[in-house]
Order: C-alpha cells, then sequence, then structure tokens
C-alpha cells in the first residue's frame, strides 16, 4: 500500500519537489510513499481527504490564511493526517511567514533565530553537527549526526509536544529543540527549522549519510495509526497525479463519478489509463493537460473579468450578434472591441462552449429564480451596478475601505516582485509573463486610483 504526501506549492515555498527536493522526493517515491505537488487554495479539510500527509516547506513571504489553518488541525484531528512543517533561519519573521500559528496549535513554536556552532560544524557555523537525540523516537532511530543546515531553533509551549532533537552545548543557541513532535487527536505533527537539510546537491543537505534514513523515518511515523486503519478499511480517493515520480508507468485518470451539479448526482463510467515508457512522453501528456486548464482558466478568468466591471469601467453597450468577434483570435489572445462593438447581450453558457470547446454538459446553468425574471437586468444578464456612494459614507467607513484597498495593494506589488523573479530565473516564459504582468499592473493601477479618490475625500 502506498501513501500519498502533498507538498504545497501554493503559499511560494523555497522547496519545491521538481526544482530543489528532487532527491528526497524519488527517495520517498522508491520507498512506499507517492509525492505530489499541492495547489489547491484555499486549503480545505476536504481536499486533503486524499492525502495521508500534508508538507509546507518554509513558505517564502506568504502567509496560510485563518480558515485554512482551521481546516488544516481538523484534517490532522479527525482525519488522522501527518502533517510536516520545515522552516528555515530567521523562522516566521525572518521568512515573513506564519507556520508557528499552526504548530502552536500542537505546542510548539518556532523562533526567529538562527542555530550556529563554531566548534562542531561541517566546515562552516550555520551548518552544526547535531547528535543529542534526547529521547527514543521511531524518527531518530538508527540515526548518529544530523547537519542542521541554515535553520532556526524550536520551543515547547504545551503539553503533548516532544523535542526529540536538540542543539549542543557548543552551539548558539544551546541544548534547544530542533526536531519537535506532537500528536493531538488522529493525527501527528513534526515540526523542524530547517528546511535545507533535505536539500539537493548541498553541503549539509540530503546527501548527508544520515539523512535519507531520516526522512524514511520521518514520513513513515507521520503516517499515524488511524490513517493506516483509514487506508486498509474505507476507500480513501486516490489524488490525481502533478508530476510526481516520472518513473510512473500509468498515470490513473481521476473519478469523474464524483461530479455532480447542484440539482443531481450524474455518474460517468470511465475505465482509462495511459502507458507511459518514456519521459518525453510524460512532458508531452502534461504539455497537453497545461494547455487546457490554461484556456479554461482564461475564458474563467474573461468572464470574472466581465461580470466584475466597476463603476469606474462601465462602457455604453451597443447592439453587436456574437458572431462578430473575431473568429481568428485565440483563446490567450486579447480580443478588444470597440464600444460600438461591444454585445447587447452575452450568452455566457455560448462563450464556454465557444473559447474553451468545453463538454456542454459541464456548463449548464440553473434556471433564473422567477422573481429575478421580474428585476430590471443590463446587458449581461445583471442587476445594473449602483452608482458609488461614496460621498454618503462616514470617515470611519472611507477608512476601512482604504486600509483594505492598501492591504490589496501590498499583494498585488508583492505578486508583481514574485512573478519578475519567476521570469529573471527563466522559470516563467516571456509570453505567460507578460500576460500575467499586464493583468497585475491593471489592477495595481485600478488600485491606486481608488485609493487617491479616498484620500481627496478623507482630507475634506
Amino acid at each position: 500500500m502506498s501513501y500519498h504526501i502533498a507538498f504545497d506549492i501554493a503559499h511560494k515555498p523555497r522547496g519545491q519537489i521538481d526544482e530543489n527536493l528532487t532527491e528526497i522526493r524519488d527517495h520517498l517515491n522508491s520507498n512506499g510513499f507517492v509525492c505530489y505537488n499541492f495547489l489547491e487554495v484555499p486549503i480545505t479539510e476536504e481536499s486533503l481527504i486524499p492525502y495521508d500527509i500534508l508538507v509546507f516547506v518554509c513558505p517564502d513571504f506568504a502567509k496560510i490564511a485563518p480558515l485554512e489553518i482551521t481546516e488544516i488541525i481538523n484534517w490532522v484531528t479527525n482525519s488522522g493526517g501527518g502533517l510536516l512543517l520545515l522552516s528555515h533561519a530567521g523562522g516566521d519573521r525572518g521568512r515573513g511567514s506564519n507556520l508557528s500559528e499552526i504548530s502552536e496549535q500542537f505546542g510548539i513554536a518556532f523562533e526567529s533565530d538562527q542555530v550556529l556552532d563554531e566548534r562542531t560544524n561541517l566546515g562552516i557555523e550555520n551548518i552544526p553537527l547535531i547528535s543529542t537525540f534526547n529521547i527514543p523516537h521511531p524518527i531518530t532511530a538508527d540515526i548518529d549526526t544530523i547537519c542542521y543546515r541554515s535553520g532556526c531553533s524550536l520551543t515547547i509551549i504545551g503539553s503533548g509536544a516532544l523535542a526529540i532533537a536538540s542543539s549542543n552545548e557548543s552551539s548558539e543557541p544551546f541544548s534547544c529543540p530542533l526536531i519537535c513532535v506532537s500528536d493531538l487527536g488522529n493525527g501527528r505533527v513534526c515540526c523542524i527549522g530547517s528546511y535545507e537539510m533535505f536539500r539537493d546537491n548541498i553541503g549539509g543537505g540530503f546527501q548527508c549519510s544520515d539523512h535519507p534514513n531520516l526522512a524514511i523515518n520521518m514520513f513513515k511515523w507521520l503516517v499515524s495509526d488511524y490513517r493506516m486503519e483509514l487506508r486498509a478499511t474505507i476507500d480513501v480517493p486516490t489524488p490525481i497525479p502533478q508530476r510526481s515520480d516520472i518513473s510512473t508507468s500509468v498515470i490513473e485518470q481521476p473519478d469523474y463519478s464524483r461530479i455532480s451539479t447542484p440539482s443531481e448526482k450524474r455518474k460517468i463510467d470511465i475505465d482509462f489509463s495511459m502507458k507511459i515508457s518514456k519521459k518525453s512522453e510524460l512532458m508531452e501528456l502534461l504539455k497537453i493537460f497545461q494547455t487546457q486548464l490554461t484556456t479554461i482558466k482564461t475564458t474563467i478568468d474573461k468572464l470574472i473579468e466581465t461580470a466584475s466591471i466597476s463603476q469606474d469601467d462601465v462602457m455604453e453597450l451597443k447592439n453587436i450578434e456574437i458572431s462578430q468577434v473575431p473568429e481568428k483570435k485565440g483563446v490567450d489572445e486579447e480580443v478588444s472591441l470597440e464600444p460600438s462593438q461591444t454585445p447587447e447581450k452575452v450568452d455566457t453558457k455560448s462563450i464556454l462552449q465557444e473559447l474553451a470547446n468545453i463538454d456542454p454538459t459541464l456548463t449548464d446553468l440553473p434556471p433564473k429564480p422567477e422573481s429575478m425574471k421580474k428585476e430590471e437586468t443590463d446587458e449581461l444578464g445583471l442587476k445594473p451596478v449602483p452608482k458609488l456612494k461614496t460621498k454618503d459614507k462616514s470617515k470611519k467607513e472611507l477608512k476601512s475601505e482604504k486600509k483594505g484597498l492598501e492591504t490589496k495593494l501590498t499583494s498585488v506589488k508583492d505578486l508583481l516582485n514574485f512573478i519578475d523573479k519567476k521570469h529573471s530565473s527563466g522559470a516563467l516564459d516571456d509570453e505567460e509573463y507578460a500576460k500575467r504582468s499586464k493583468k497585475l499592473q491593471k489592477d495595481l493601477k485600478k488600485t491606486k486610483k481608488r485609493i487617491d479618490i479616498l484620500d481627496k475625500l478623507l482630507v475634506k
């Protein structure tokens, strides 16, 4: 029986299984586990049900939302999930993350420091060699020494949590927890302040002699007895593979029988598998899937943008048939319409089918309630956008709105910086970079414009 590990990549992790954690990924895939890139946002207890273990590998200037934290804790306690939290030197403060908000629920906290040792190290003080294992534990069984590269220390703050490895007496800080574990409900949690001890091709990384055994011990322990029993007695759904083990010979397709509409459940029996013998074949298949996902995402983004037009962007809509839209434009290209060419009525169902070539059975919309049929609607089938009553708002409301917009502004700037780095490193091609950058710049401009309006009103 294989156990499934979800490596979160939605919260900007410094460590990723297809980039700098490939050695531990391949090692785990060869020893009874299957590793997956986990893209779900927001994270929910339901989305975690197919997985036995969830791993956060040092989120970098990204925070896990409070509701996600609640869902993760429920998954650990109720479904017996295993949670592994890996940090870095500086802890939450240094990395702009909030792993402690999760770990504190299990009696453990990450400190904002760095563990150094001038006497016992791998040639440099920030790679201390640790051999202080406080109590016998399955994770440290048969482990002599670990290299705690660029890591922070931890603190035990609650009952039920244990420190199973600590810094040396010659370390700074000395004799402090470095690896901590906790049991809560049906699940298990492990916290380590160094993700770099599992990185590829670096001194003090995964190539250290005891680190492969440490990893296997750790992930085996994270699969709780409750989870093993659950896998053995209940048909737990299998996750959809996402760039996991490239040597996998069969890629199973998702169970579409779980898809249902609000009004009825539809069962689709699909018995389909693909034999993959070469890495090139797998990469080609993934590119096809990626293209299809991009097509659907582009369509949805356009519909959302159309449906959420603000009062500042509303144009006078004129009569035009949908067929007048240029047919040779691809779904990824911008289709610009002059105000006089803008459709009077936009059939969202037709757009989905026309642009994304989606199965019509998946785009059926529920009938419009009778109460809405009598109400006045605009050209998009939506209620007319009410005029902004900014002048009628109190200063308190204006300040609250401004604060929210400033938070949004910071998020957009962070995203711009993130895609700039991805583009500079070659991880994002020019076309995709230009498309994302243009959309973010537009959001930035609109947000700044609204903040300027609020500033003028607050001065009055």
